[in-house]
C-alpha cells in the first residue's frame, strides 16, 4: 500500500495546489462547476470571516501527487451561538480511496481536539455564504455556482468512517414560467392593501443607496431561526454588498417595503452562470470572463438564490408578494427553469414550494461525528 502523506498548506505554492486540485479531480466530469481560482484563494486568505474564524488547510499526497484536500475551521461565533464545541471541515475533496479521506479527516479531528473541540461536522464553510453540504442525491445535474458538487463515492466513505447525518438541505427544480396558483395571487393583493406595502422601485436612487444596509439587516433577522445560520458581521456585510448587490437585476429581484422604506421581505434570483463557469474552467483570463458575462445576459435558467421575511412579518403572507411579482417577470422573459437554493429540511420555509409543480433536484448533507477523548 502506498503511503499517504498529509502536509499543511504553508505557502502560496501549496495554496495554488489546494485551489486547483478539484479541477484536476473532476476533469471530464460534465456536471462539476469549478469555482474561480481567484475567488477561492481570496476567500481562503482574505475573507472577513477570518477576523474571528481559525483556519487550517492540508493536502494529501501519494507518490508526490496531490490526492486530496481539506480545510479545518473553528468558528467561535457559531459555537457560542449554538452552545457547541465543534470544529468544521470544508473544501473537502479526495480520490476514490477511503484511506485518503480518513487521513484528511483525522488531521482536522486532531487539530480540533487540540483546540478543545468535541465534535467534527461538515462540509461547511465559515458561514452560510460559503458552499456547504455534501451531495447525496442529484449527481447527474449541474448545480448552481454557489453549491458544491461531489462524486457519488463521497457519502458512502463518510458513513464507513463513522459519520452520521446531522441535517439535509433540499433543492427543487421547477418550470419558472408555470402559472402561479390563484390562491397566491389573491393573498398577494390582500396583503399589499392591508399593510400598505409596496415593491421597491429601482429608479428611486435615494432608497437604492440605503438598500444594501437595509437588506442585510433584514437578512440577518429573517434567518435567525434557521439551522446553523450565523448572522453576518459588518465587514462580511460590506463584502457581500460589494459582490452580490451590484449584480442584482430588477427583473429577477424583489424587495418589499413598508411605509417607512424598511425591507420586510425579499427574493433574489440570478441568471444561471453554471455553464459559463464550466467553460471558464476556473479562470477569468484569457476568455473565462467572456463566458461568464455571456451567461449573465443570455439565459433561460435561473437560480432562486434566497428569499425571506423579517420575523415581524412572517406568517403574514409577505412571500406571496415577491412570488407573484417574479412569476410575472419570469413569464415575460420566457425563463424556462428555476432552481431553488438549498434549504434546510427543518426550515418550514421549504413548504412554500408545495404549491408548485416541482421535482427534487439535489439533496445535500451535513455530517457529524464525536471526537474521541
Amino acid at each position: 500500500m502506498m503511503e499517504i502523506q498529509i502536509k499543511e498548506v504553508a505557502n502560496k505554492h501549496d495554496l495554488r495546489r489546494f485551489a486547483d486540485f478539484p479541477t484536476k479531480l473532476y476533469k471530464g466530469n460534465k456536471y462539476y462547476v469549478p469555482a474561480l481560482r481567484i475567488d477561492e484563494i481570496h476567500t481562503l486568505t482574505k475573507s472577513p470571516s477570518l477576523a474571528y474564524c481559525s483556519l487550517k488547510m492540508w493536502l494529501a499526497y501519494k507518490e508526490g501527487a496531490v490526492v486530496g484536500r481539506i480545510a479545518g475551521i473553528v468558528n467561535p461565533r457559531a459555537n457560542d451561538l449554538y452552545d457547541q464545541t465543534r470544529v468544521r471541515f470544508g473544501w473537502f475533496d479526495f480520490i476514490n480511496d477511503i484511506e485518503v479521506a480518513k487521513a484528511l479527516l483525522l488531521q482536522v479531528e486532531l487539530w480540533g481536539k487540540s483546540k478543545g473541540m468535541n465534535e467534527l461536522h461538515g462540509p461547511l464553510g465559515f458561514n452560510t455564504w460559503n458552499r456547504q453540504g455534501m451531495l447525496v442525491y442529484g449527481f447527474e445535474a449541474i448545480p448552481p455556482i454557489n453549491c458544491l458538487y461531489n462524486y457519488p463515492y463521497y457519502a458512502p466513505v463518510m458513513e464507513a468512517l463513522g459519520f452520521e447525518k446531522e441535517v439535509d438541505w433540499l433543492q427543487y427544480e421547477m418550470n419558472a414560467s408555470q402559472d402561479i396558483p390563484e390562491k397566491v395571487r389573491r393573498i398577494n393583493k390582500l396583503i399589499l392593501e392591508k399593510y400598505k406595502l409596496r415593491i421597491f422601485d429601482f429608479k428611486n436612487k435615494k432608497i437604492k443607496k440605503q438598500l444594501a444596509a437595509k437588506f442585510f439587516a433584514t437578512y440577518n433577522e429573517s434567518f435567525k431561526a434557521v439551522h446553523n445560520f450565523i448572522p453576518l458581521t459588518d465587514d462580511e456585510v460590506k463584502s457581500g454588498a460589494s459582490l452580490y448587490l451590484r449584480m442584482i437585476s430588477k427583473e429577477l429581484c424583489c424587495f418589499v417595503l413598508d411605509l417607512h422604506d424598511n425591507i420586510v421581505g425579499f427574493a433574489i434570483c440570478f441568471p444561471s452562470l453554471s455553464k459559463g463557469f464550466q467553460k471558464a474552467k476556473g479562470r477569468l483570463f484569457p476568455f473565462g470572463w467572456f463566458h461568464i458575462v455571456k451567461a449573465y445576459f443570455f439565459y433561460d435558467t435561473i437560480d432562486l438564490m434566497m428569499n425571506g421575511a423579517h420575523p415581524e412579518w412572517k406568517n403574514k403572507g409577505v412571500s406571496s408578494i415577491f412570488h407573484v411579482y417574479l412569476n410575472d417577470s419570469f413569464i415575460r422573459r420566457k425563463i424556462k427553469i428555476g432552481i431553488t437554493n438549498p434549504q434546510v429540511e427543518t426550515n418550514v420555509a421549504v413548504n412554500v414550494w408545495g404549491e408548485y409543480d416541482k421535482r427534487e433536484f439535489m439533496r445535500r448533507r451535513c455530517y457529524i461525528k464525536k471526537i474521541q477523548v
